[in-house]
């Protein structure tokens, strides 16, 4: 980074939102406190390793912005009159994410030092800088929501993975038993799984994958959840559900997959799937695990009787 020459052209920066509403006498005040600096393609403006005491507002370039590791996708694009480090800044800490420029930059930058004088030159500017503030905590706890989803997701089916599962469990035992409800599970198995790729191709296979998802998925209740186990496994439970009710609701399932025998796929017309189902109830102080093995064991059981049944 090195210091660069520029003119102050108020007019334009009156537009950013930074300067948004700012009197042009106090704008002019303002501006003698930034200093303008030219950034290099690929250069690090801010890094959680480092202590930042400067706002950057963005007038000509790119930045992008990475959380954890350089080696992630950017989670955000800076355009000009864009700012960075606000929130560092502010609390005069380390910046929780890095700042790297993708072209030949320029920008204005500001020292935590000029901050109680920008208190008393324009309170509109201040405001500005707090909405800003607002905006990027929001834009955060955006991205951790999308994080524990992508966390919690299966991203081929679009299922809830087993991670997912388990915590569902907690939630679902928990309740049912507190009710003196029952909780039952179903456990699928993609019949003949490796034989259909091996014939048809594995993306074949990751969009028969998707096709029991979406038929199984749309026909449970809002209550129920369904995860992807395992390869071509799937798990669904069904809370307060008796084991009769369960048992006809899987067969349910298992028809509307025998009644597919082709589907359109981006790939062309796929020959459809079936499954074998094992079925299990919860008894008192099961935990997931214990509940998985007698699915697991009634799921063996309809494989030896030949497949696309339902047995437990």
């Amino acid at each position: 980074m090195k210091n660069a020459e520029w003119q102050r052209q108020l007019p334009q920066l009156s537009h950013m939102r930074l300067f948004h509403n700012v009197a042009p006498h106090s704008l002019k005040q303002l501006l003698q406190e930034f200093r303008a600096c030219e950034l290099e393609t690929g250069e690090v403006l801010l890094s959680p390793f480092s202590r930042n005491q400067y706002l950057y507002l963005l007038l000509e370039g790119e930045l992008k912005v990475y959380l954890g590791s350089l080696d992630n996708q950017p989670v955000s694009t800076l355009s000009p009159g864009e700012c960075a480090g606000e929130i560092s800044f502010i609390d005069n800490d380390h910046p929780s994410a890095y700042v790297v420029t993708t072209q030949p930059s320029l920008v204005l930058r500001l020292q935590r030092e000029s901050l109680v004088g920008l208190f008393n030159h324009s309170p509109q500017m201040m405001q500005n800088l707090l909405q800003l503030l607002c905006e990027r905590v929001r834009q955060g706890n955006r991205i951790i929501l999308d994080s524990e989803q992508n966390a919690n997701v299966d991203t081929l089916t679009g299922c809830f993975n087993r991670r997912w599962l388990e915590h569902v469990f907690q939630r679902e035992s928990t309740r049912c038993a507190y009710n003196q409800q029952p909780l039952c599970m179903l456990m699928l198995d993609v019949d003949h799984f490796k034989s259909y790729n091996d014939q048809h191709g594995h993306l074949a296979g990751d969009y028969a994958l998707s096709l029991v998802a979406h038929t199984l998925r749309n026909q449970l209740r809002p209550k129920d959840s369904m995860a992807r186990y395992g390869g071509e496994e799937f798990v669904i439970l069904l809370p307060e559900i008796d084991l009769d009710e369960a048992r006809r609701i899987g067969e349910r399932l298992r028809q509307s997959l025998e009644q597919i025998g082709s589907f359109y796929s981006p790939i062309g017309i796929l020959p459809g799937v079936t499954v074998s189902i094992g079925l299990a109830g919860m008894q008192h102080q099961d935990l997931l695990e214990s509940l998985i093995a007698r699915a697991d064991s009634a799921l063996y059981q309809a494989k030896q009787q030949g497949r696309n049944c339902l047995c437990g």
